[in-house]
């Protein structure tokens, strides 16, 4: 994939379905204060991508974090992260299945939910199967109609405010903002409720990190990808929040709602309404499309490496592991089961976005921790780095006394604290599966190779503590 893929996917990666359709609950329990959320967490998840730059720049034998996982912490590290990975996506895709279907019944009221559903997962298994370039032409312009409509909403929005535009809920100005009971309307505690939604909307910011190993020329293009993530929230989050509650106020959002839809309506525009929505669904689309992609090539590298079935590990005449395609496909059909389970579109969509949240935090810790194993041992390559995570030890515990502070919210709400109590029941499969799978000879011959190479790098550095590290493996 070339510069311009790159650069697209990364900016469609920070751009969720959790904006689009996730903000009006974020902005109805938060207030304006959900500026403050979206830039906290975009400001945090710097941090975990410049030490996730790093780290793939240190060693470009790493085709993702799921590697340097396994290379820095041990082979039980590249399993739980692998496939903790690829079951994010796979929850993020069912979310997006469901925030499909639950737009195109309003584009088509009375359409069957399982129709969109069905329809999705055929089209994106069709999208994928070709060619990797293919996958990144189709998400490059994906990215680039969720840019249009933002950008859109921006400028429409402006011109409402600046007209002096006025609705039933009052004229459109930037007092909104602030006079509707201030920045934090429901105190403290609706501050931190905003931080439930708001961290799904983030999900695939670490995407830029599994195409690395198919990037042309990854030194220049990953470090161009991950810098611009700051100006990417400023703009697409902030700058597109800011606009929506200075043309509406606050307390008109709610849960279930796409507030980019309803600001058109408002301005009397409606087939840009109609239009918003087709860019809606095209982002949940473009999100399930990254996930069907990053998937299939994480469970195709655990089949390399033992950690899958072999029948994973397969590529198509076209280079493509179709086999693990079709896999995460199938699965993402639970999602159309969801809607026919759950009490609406809205309650469904709350409970798998809440799992996704907590299983990318365990990933973007796995990635951190790798951060201060490699700062630790391999010193030598931290200093002679030219992309040098910023605050370095400091904001890696800034960073986990952040993702603390989320767990805890996310236990405040009877909604989200049931899907955080469901989550570990992933973790307790997957410590079932490995400890089982250890045992192989293939993984003991593993476990021996990374026992013997923690010890070379103890003599090499005086260190004796990573021999300890190994043995306990």
């Amino acid at each position: 994939m070339s510069n311009r893929h790159i650069q697209l996917i990364a900016i469609g990666g920070a751009i969720g379905t959790g904006l689009f359709m996730g903000s009006g609950k974020t902005i109805s329990v938060a207030g304006p204060s959900v500026i403050f959320v979206y830039m906290i967490i975009g400001f945090m998840l710097f941090f975990v991508m410049r030490a996730m730059g790093e780290l793939l720049l240190s060693n470009l034998a790493y085709k993702s974090f799921s590697d340097f996982a396994a290379d820095l912490l041990g082979p039980w590290a590249g399993f739980f992260t692998g496939w903790t990975y690829w079951f994010c996506w796979v929850v993020t895709g069912i979310a997006d299945v469901i925030a499909i279907s639950g737009y195109a019944n309003e584009l088509v009221p009375g359409i069957p939910l399982w129709i969109p559903g069905l329809a999705t997962v055929a089209i994106l298994l069709v999208l994928n199967l070709p060619t990797v370039k293919a996958f990144g032409e189709t998400e490059f312009w994906f990215a680039l109609i969720k840019i249009i409509a933002i950008v859109a909403l921006i400028v429409t929005g402006l011109v409402m405010i600046f007209s002096g535009f006025s609705s039933e809920a009052g004229p459109a100005g930037f007092s909104n903002l602030w006079s509707h009971g201030g920045f934090f309307p429901h105190e403290f505690m609706g501050f931190v409720a905003g931080f439930q939604i708001a961290v799904f909307a983030f999900v695939g910011i670490e995407l830029v990190g599994t195409t690395a190993a198919e990037a042309k020329d990854p030194e220049k293009n990953l470090p161009k990808a991950v810098n611009s993530i700051p100006v990417r929230v400023l703009l697409f989050y902030v700058g597109a929040l800011v606009i929506l509650m200075a043309v509406t106020p606050w307390t008109e959002f709610r849960a279930g709602h796409s507030p980019f839809i309803g600001m058109f309506s408002l301005a009397g525009l409606g087939i840009a309404a109609t239009v918003v929505n087709l860019v809606v669904l095209t982002s949940a689309m473009s999100s399930a499309n990254s996930g069907i992609y990053s998937t299939s090539r994480m469970v195709f590298g655990l089949a390399q490496e033992g950690d899958a079935p072999a029948v994973f590990g397969r590529l198509s005449p076209r280079k493509v592991p179709r086999n693990a395609l079709f896999l995460t496909c199938v699965l993402l059909l639970s999602g159309v089961v969801l809607l026919y389970a759950g009490e609406n579109v809205g309650k469904a969509f709350e409970m798998v976005t809440t799992v996704s949240a907590v299983c990318f935090m365990f990933v973007w810790s796995i990635i951190l921790a790798s951060y201060l194993v490699y700062r630790g041992r391999r010193a030598a390559l931290h200093e002679a780095s030219a992309f040098k995570m910023p605050g370095g030890r400091v904001m890696v515990s800034v960073v986990f006394a952040f993702f603390a502070f989320v767990l805890w919210a996310l236990t405040t709400q009877p909604d989200t604290l049931m899907a955080l109590l469901v989550t570990p029941v992933w973790f307790a499969v997957l410590g079932v599966a490995w400890a089982v799978l250890r045992r192989r000879p293939l993984h003991v011959a593993r476990a021996e190779a990374f026992r013997a190479r923690l010890q070379a790098e103890g003599r090499e550095t005086g260190d004796r503590e990573p021999a300890t590290v190994g043995a306990a493996e």
